[in-house]
């Protein structure tokens, strides 16, 4: 990138940016049981992240990468040294041991399917939805 481009804000989109998923941040319980009650009509999706895990990291974007965005789904995003309560209400909810990375698939109420680490970015959503 040249001078002339940094000075009048010409740049290329980081992957980051690319690939800007529709996140909804969950942070309270009240979204959680709100979760629960919209997988009745539509699967909803947790990915449970670790802010000082490299894997968690590593993984967020390889999922990022891989997600079409005409995927039926709504996808939340906890962050879980901000909101380990909701992290342990998930995990007694729902009756999977807490892991992060993470990502839990709801439908009809009910955990379809869990995973963690680097096998969330072998997940294909669709095959669940």
């Amino acid at each position: 990138m040249g001078i002339f481009d940094s000075v009048f804000g010409k740049r290329e989109k980081s992957a980051e940016e690319k690939n800007q998923l529709p996140w909804i941040h969950l942070e309270s319980l009240r979204q959680l049981d709100e979760l629960v009650e919209k997988s009745k009509k539509k699967a909803q999706v947790i990915y449970k992240h670790s802010m000082t895990c490299g894997i968690s990291s590593m993984t967020l974007r390889m999922f990022s990468d891989a997600y079409e965005m005409d995927t039926d789904c709504d996808l939340y995003f906890l962050t879980i040294q901000s909101h380990r309560d909701i992290s342990n209400a998930v995990e007694s909810q729902f009756g999977v041991r807490h892991e992060s990375p993470q990502l839990l698939i709801i439908k009809n109420g009910k955990l379809i399917f869990h995973t963690s680490h680097g096998a969330i970015a072998e997940v294909n959503l669709k095959d669940y939805l």
